[in-house]
């Protein structure tokens, strides 16, 4: 069982808190998600690659990221993958996304990224070294300037592991394997994690299981997208076959009951994107969105961005909108905070004192509202 929250406010105690200011940890953020307008263009004016993008300017960026359909969501996402092409390249975007994630004051944060996609499926010369030391290059730098930490996890790309997966082709071993390959390569530069994206549907988790068995084996983390575009039975794979020690999104659990009080008892935390979800069209309305089901149930939840370019929100605004379209108090702010600083990976040193850190600030929070 994950540790309870230590601080309790008195009964009738109304805390008032700065969302913004909160400490914050982000645990499902993809790096491309975080590219802004103007990293886009210096990219592609670094790479002579504007007939890639829709225009030469921000407001056009801009406007090209405002989603349409899952279709163009994917489109955007391949040429922004197009444009990361050296050490320099992946350098700049981790420091850029570390200033923005440290404006937010996030103290911590696990991003994933898919190697096998930018190394194995795009003919630009980049390999596994110059990839792993750009993203070294950035994490130093955004450390030393904002004091931010940032770990990686590397996502495998579960469509290209099936043949004809579109119609539930077999599993074709590659891509995981490889994935598996760079990750280890990149412990040392704060790989901590094994993920598997992409379309859940006929990509079913169970086939990876031995990818992620030696993944463990080898001191990484099961961190696995399940129960997003597919449903229960894909969190079910991900939980049983996987041994998932967090699982990305996981919202399609609210149809399972027998499924929440595994979550709920084995408190196996779950990566929360509700503003990614419903821009994705996987609920109609924020009001949809499970995120209150999953709690009430029991399950450690954590607030995230997913894409926030891309999707058009920041890590405080999902914070903003469990009190404007959920209806919590800041004692649930706070309790949804401490979830994220619990379920995070960072090394157990660095993981104390972040969370020291952050029971210091929740408690002179409440001591300020009861003098």
């Amino acid at each position: 069982m994950w540790p309870q929250y230590p601080f309790d406010a008195p009964k009738g105690l109304t805390i008032m808190i700065d969302i913004r200011s909160m400490p914050k940890v982000e645990l499902h953020l993809h790096l491309d998600g975080t590219l802004t307008p103007a990293t886009v263009l210096t990219l592609a004016e670094r790479h002579h690659a504007a007939d890639l993008l829709p225009g030469t300017s921000e407001d056009t960026i801009r406007k090209w990221f405002v989603f349409r359909d899952f279709p163009h969501f994917v489109e955007v996402k391949r040429v922004l993958k197009r444009l990361l092409r050296t050490a320099d390249d992946f350098a700049l975007v981790v420091y850029e996304a570390g200033r923005t994630l440290s404006a937010q004051h996030v103290r911590y944060a696990e991003i994933t990224l898919t190697p096998y996609s930018l190394i194995d499926t795009l003919d630009y010369g980049l390999t596994i070294e110059m990839l792993l030391d750009g993203l070294e290059q950035g994490r130093q730098q955004a450390r030393r300037a904002f004091g931010i930490e940032l770990r990686w996890v590397f996502d495998i790309p579960r469509n290209r592991a099936f043949a004809d997966y579109r119609t539930g082709g077999s599993y074709v071993p590659g891509a995981a394997e490889r994935t598996l390959e760079y990750a280890l390569l990149g412990k040392p530069q704060g790989v901590i994690g094994l993920g598997l994206g992409g379309n859940e549907v006929n990509a079913p988790p169970e086939p990876f299981a031995p990818v992620f068995a030696e993944a463990k084996r080898q001191g990484l983390r099961s961190l696995p997208h399940a129960g997003e575009s597919e449903g229960p039975a894909s969190i079910w794979g991900a939980v049983n076959a996987l041994q998932a020690d967090r699982i990305g999104h996981g919202v399609r659990a609210a149809q399972d009951k027998e499924l929440l009080a595994l979550l709920a008892e084995r408190q196996i935390p779950l990566e929360v994107n509700v503003t990614s979800n419903v821009c994705l069209r996987f609920f109609e309305r924020t009001e949809d969105h499970p995120l209150r089901a999953l709690d009430d149930a029991g399950l450690l939840l954590t607030v995230n961005t997913d894409d926030p370019e891309m999707v058009g929100t920041s890590l405080t605004r999902e914070y903003q909108q469990l009190v404007d379209v959920f209806g919590y108090g800041a004692a649930d702010v706070i309790r949804f905070a401490r979830n994220g600083f619990l379920a995070c990976f960072a090394e157990p040193d660095l993981k104390n004192r972040l969370l020291a850190a952050f029971d210091e600030w929740a408690a002179t929070a409440a001591n300020k509202d009861a003098s």
